[in-house]
């Protein structure tokens, strides 16, 4: 069996006592099954030259962290990937910029990683990049002679043509993409958006079934949607409940029923939006206040991008004024929590809640919200309220699906899930159970594979 050669922008690299989790559970479990290379950024920013890669080894697994210097953190994270690309896919045109400078370091990164891997690689590894930071390395890696086959998912939303051509290097990214021999999508949506550009770009004749053909290239374009480890999930939150984090924060409860929404500080996240359906909630169903908890853990994020800086101030605004209105002596309304918990504690927190809210104004797929389905106790499951815009919803249609934009939608849905029958709780629950099994991580990596390895048969490098 080849080798498999994973590469994303930042490394899992293993850690005493800590358990991976989203990505790195499928990418691991692939890895230990057929022996492989992690190859990614190890989140450290150094000052003058760059060190060679760092590698650290791991049973049948070789993890490899490269470096980038201030400079490259600045214009390549920070600048093309997050001030960019991050926004224009999630639809957030307006805080798009664009910068020469940029995209060049975006392109020069991205050839600096594939000279480095390169040298890695053995001739029948199969390689699989991950994510928005590094949709030209195939590219990168075709120009230095690398003809091993190479497939490409994208974690978030790809999107519309009429969005995606703001971008004036557009037509370079897709065809960036074309040097990849499998490229995977969260959801049809996705699939469908990079259909249209190509077809926008190429003409509709690019388009042949599940193949994308331009050129000399021939690439096969696949829906696959990720999945977490529901069996996993399952063990950790039922394990969660005796930790003295879960033990404090149900006595803190005094009673109450728990609402629980666990995301990285993100604009996309919908957070503001989320904060004040809750408060139309307190208002316009008087009747519950002082009977429900929302605890919302944020851990920052990209703190150096302004834009995470001003939701921070605005979430706190809002948390001060919604607890100004309606806490009491025993009661406050809203927690609002800027820190990280380990992820059995977390699995732990959402076993607790009666509600899950996940409601995000774009996502690819958003794993909380499959981690709060896979959480739950089944004969006493909570209700999950999930935005239609997240890809998630495709999946776990028997959550409450609501717009992110709508608070008093977001309001009434908190209140028809605050007084769910039990009956109708569990039908819901079984129902999404069994959509998470099917599509459970471990599917993902499988079904992902096996594509890229029928394309080793036929790469057209």
């Amino acid at each position: 069996m080849s080798r498999l050669i994973a590469v994303s922008n930042r490394i899992a690299l293993p850690k005493r006592g800590s358990a991976p989790g989203g990505l790195a559970v499928g990418l691991v479990t692939a890895m230990q099954a057929r022996g492989g290379l992690w190859f990614g950024w190890d989140g450290e920013t150094a000052e003058g030259a760059i060190e060679p890669p760092t590698v650290t080894r791991k049973g049948d697994i070789s993890y490899v962290a490269t470096h980038l210097d201030k400079t490259d953190y600045k214009d390549f994270y920070l600048g093309f990937c997050n001030s960019v690309l991050w926004p224009l896919f999630h639809y957030f045109v307006e805080g798009f910029r664009y910068s020469d400078v940029q995209y060049e370091t975006y392109q020069r990164v991205n050839k600096r990683f594939a000279q480095e891997l390169r040298t890695l690689l053995e001739p029948d590894d199969v390689i699989w990049v991950h994510d928005y930071h590094l949709i030209p390395l195939a590219q990168k890696l075709r120009e230095v002679a690398v003809r091993q086959p190479m497939g490409f998912f994208l974690h978030i939303p790809f999107p519309n043509i009429e969005v995606l051509r703001v971008l004036p290097v557009y037509g370079e990214l897709l065809q960036a993409m074309l040097a990849y021999d499998v490229l995977g999508f969260q959801t049809r949506t996705d699939l469908d958006a990079f259909r249209g550009a190509i077809a926008q770009m190429w003409g509709s004749d690019a388009i042949r079934g599940g193949r994308v053909v331009v050129g000399e290239r021939s690439v096969a374009t696949e829906v696959f949607p990720i999945g977490v480890d529901v069996s996993t999930i399952q063990r950790e939150a039922a394990g969660a409940l005796a930790t003295d984090e879960c033990k404090r924060m149900v006595a803190g409860l005094l009673g109450r029923r728990l609402m629980v929404g666990v995301d990285r500080l993100d604009y996309s996240k919908g957070l503001v939006e989320r904060f004040r359906a809750y408060e139309r909630f307190l208002e316009t169903h008087p009747e519950n206040q002082n009977r429900v908890t929302f605890l919302q853990i944020a851990p920052l994020s990209r703190t150096d991008v302004r834009a995470y800086s001003e939701i921070r101030r605005d979430l706190e605004q809002t948390t001060g004024r919604t607890n100004g209105r309606f806490a009491d002596t025993d009661w406050t309304p809203i927690r609002y929590l800027n820190k990280n918990f380990a992820h059995d504690v977390l699995m732990g927190f959402l076993r607790n809640a009666l509600i899950g809210i996940v409601t995000p104004l774009r996502d690819g797929m958003n794993l909380v919200a499959k981690e709060f389905v896979a959480a739950q106790d089944p004969a006493d499951p909570g209700v999950l309220v999930l935005s239609t815009l997240a890809g998630a919803a495709q999946e776990l249609n028997a959550a409450i699906l609501v717009n992110p934009y709508d608070a008093r939608g977001m309001a009434h849905a908190i209140q028809q899930a605050f007084n769910m029958p039990l009956a109708e709780r569990r039908e819901r629950h079984q129902s999404m159970i069994e959509v998470l099994r099917k599509n459970c991580i471990h599917a993902w990596h499988t079904r992902f594979l096996d594509s890229l390895d029928a394309a080793a048969g036929g790469t057209n490098a």
